[in-house]
């Protein structure tokens, strides 16, 4: 207990009685966020910051922020936020602005999504609120929700926040990271509410094939739950991998496909992402109405970006460019691929989608190997800041994430960093 008096704070009983006007109890967290955790940007990101402040240069490699490591929102999305700005300063539906709407109702349809109109679209402060937004409506007390593990640790933490279990179904690297349907089936319950699905997937890079997406499709029509598909790196794929939309296999229960401007357009800063509902949405008026209550007492999402919706989304794709041989992305993944295949230590389930890789050490060559203090060790003797595995939510200590962001010759660097602090992780757990 702290005692508030003339010239700052006290502890009780310091001998502060003059002058002393009121004590101030401890003024604790909430309950709700107990067992909520968001480590990509914790302790290490926190740590990263002060040396950052003390002068060192960090290569900050947990969070997929294209912009910090030069890549730019097309022209075009610049060009139409500014033409737009006098339209910018109102309030506008809290839904959206239409054009922005009507680009997602076209971009589904162009893909085989043709129950959506612009009603069944929500323009949000980025995929993160609109999962907030979209759990809230959905979730009472003790319900349960089927997550994938390792997951984006928005998911479970937007679960648990609201009351929710999250169930973890697992997807191995022995299976490429896709899961396996007998053992999804086996964990619904009376209690399950929805399926959450994302692909391609963060933090493992996997793609997953129709065949499974079509039975975890079946699955959620069977037992009536949502459907809730995070499809935020659709088109950032490489060598020929497939996306397949979850909405176009899911028809008899409800099905919301989350996306946006972060990470295929580069532009997170913007903060605009959409949650489109299609499939069976007669059953489902009252929660769509309470998603929509929610996105009213918000007002509205930032509207200057949304200008920028219709503009991406119907011009030119250069995502292609990055993910091509030649192109950026594409060709830092290779130096990855090279660098892990060249490593004593590390091994990876290539990337087939998305903007990360999820990479394993062999705790044989290790012995006691943790993520978290490799992460820390890296961090603190080579300036690289990494994301531990145990961050998404897996059971093992022998992962790490990291992002395909920086261009070849820093990723080489990196890896020569990360073997480097293996090595000496490695001679040290000899000598003992």
């Amino acid at each position: 207990m702290l005692v508030l008096a003339r010239g700052g704070l006290y502890p009780e009983g310091s001998g502060c009685a003059k002058g002393c006007v009121m004590t101030l109890p401890t003024l604790r967290a909430s309950d709700h966020l107990h067992d909520v955790r968001y480590e990509i940007r914790g302790n290490l990101a926190r740590r990263a910051d002060e040396l950052e402040r003390a002068g060192f240069e960090i290569i900050k490699l947990n969070i997929g922020n294209p912009g910090a490591f030069g890549f730019r929102m097309p022209e075009t999305m610049r060009r139409a936020i500014v033409e737009n700005l006098h339209n910018a300063e109102p309030y506008c539906h809290q839904k959206g602005i239409f054009p922005a709407r009507e680009a997602v109702v076209m971009q589904q349809q162009d893909r085989g999504v043709m129950d959506v109109s612009a009603d069944d679209v929500f323009i949000g402060n980025g995929v993160s609120e609109l999962i907030m937004m979209c759990m809230r409506a959905l979730l009472n007390p003790a319900d349960e929700v089927l997550v994938p593990c390792p997951d984006y640790p928005l998911w479970t933490a937007s679960v648990t926040i609201h009351g929710g279990k999250a169930v973890h179904y697992q997807c191995r690297p022995e299976a490429n990271f896709e899961p396996n349907i007998d053992e999804l089936a086996s964990q619904i319950t009376d209690k399950t509410r929805a399926i959450v699905v994302i692909n391609p997937n963060n933090p493992t890079g996997a793609v997953y094939s129709e065949q499974t997406l079509r039975a975890i499709a079946r699955l959620a029509e069977k037992h009536h739950l949502v459907m809730f598909a995070d499809e935020i790196y659709d088109e950032m794929l490489y060598e020929g991998a497939k996306y397949v939309p979850l909405a176009t296999l899911v028809k008899d229960t409800l099905c919301a496909t989350f996306s946006g401007l972060s990470k295929v357009y580069r532009a997170c800063g913007l903060r605009v992402g959409w949650v489109s509902f299609s499939g069976e949405r007669t059953h489902a008026k009252e929660y769509l109405a309470a998603v929509e209550l929610l996105a009213s007492l918000r007002l509205c999402a930032n509207v200057p970006g949304q200008w920028a919706v219709q503009t991406a989304l119907g011009g030119y794709q250069s995502i292609f460019e990055l993910t091509a041989p030649g192109g950026r992305l594409y060709e830092s993944r290779a130096v990855l691929l090279d660098a892990v295949a060249r490593s004593k230590y590390l091994s990876v389930v290539a990337p087939a989608g998305s903007m990360y890789a999820f990479i394993r050490v062999d705790s044989k060559l290790i012995p006691d190997f943790d993520d978290q203090q490799f992460a820390l060790r890296l961090l603190e003797e080579r300036h690289v800041l990494v994301a531990p595995g145990s961050s998404f939510n897996v059971p093992y200590v022998d992962h790490f994430r990291t992002t395909l962001l920086p261009d070849a010759k820093m990723m080489a660097k990196v890896f020569d960093r990360i073997e480097a602090t293996l090595d000496d992780m490695a001679r040290e757990k000899a000598a003992q």
